[in-house]
Formats: structure tokens, C-alpha cells, sequence
């Protein structure tokens, strides 16, 4: 007998699969995972900052609810969002 999860609980589910690899993959790109010694590099940085930009509008639009709620919450929190990562990108490569 298999039991079917509502289509919330699906949603849910996958968002939580989906940042889960999202964590593992920001993890594995750190530089202690590679030959050598350890050294900054803007690529890697950039992605893991791109992947924690898409980390955050999951959470906030699937765990704060913000998937249903109105136009304006949903497009200032990606404003809000995408000037946040420009500016901590923007201090970072300055």
C-alpha cells in the first residue's frame, strides 16, 4: 500500500532535495576538496554566491510562503534578493 503525499508536501519535498544538493555542491567546490594547496579563486566564488542566491529565493518563496502571496512581496524580495548578492559580489571582486 502506498501512501500519496499531498501536491504541498511534494513541492516541499523536492525544494528540500533540491537545496540539499545545492549545500553538497557549494561544499564540494570548496578548495579542500582538490589537489594542492588551497588557493582563492573568483570562479568558485562567484558560483557558490550565485548558488546561495538561488538557495535564498527557495527558502523565501517556499518555506516563508512567499510562492503565494502578492505580485509586489514576490518581485520586492527578488529585488531585495538580487541587490543584496550585487552588492556583497560587488565588495568581494572590489
Amino acid at each position: 500500500m502506498s501512501v500519496r503525499l499531498p501536491q504541498a508536501a511534494r513541492s516541499t519535498t523536492v525544494v528540500w532535495a533540491v537545496l540539499s544538493a545545492i549545500t553538497v555542491v557549494s561544499w564540494w567546490l570548496g578548495p579542500a576538496h582538490h589537489s594542492g594547496p588551497p588557493a582563492p579563486s573568483t570562479a568558485i566564488t562567484v558560483a557558490v554566491l550565485a548558488l546561495g542566491l538561488f538557495k535564498a529565493r527557495l527558502i523565501i518563496r517556499h518555506f516563508m510562503e512567499v510562492r503565494t502571496a502578492p505580485l509586489w512581496l514576490r518581485v520586492s524580495t527578488d529585488v531585495w534578493l538580487v541587490a543584496l548578492w550585487g552588492g556583497v559580489l560587488g565588495i568581494y571582486l572590489y
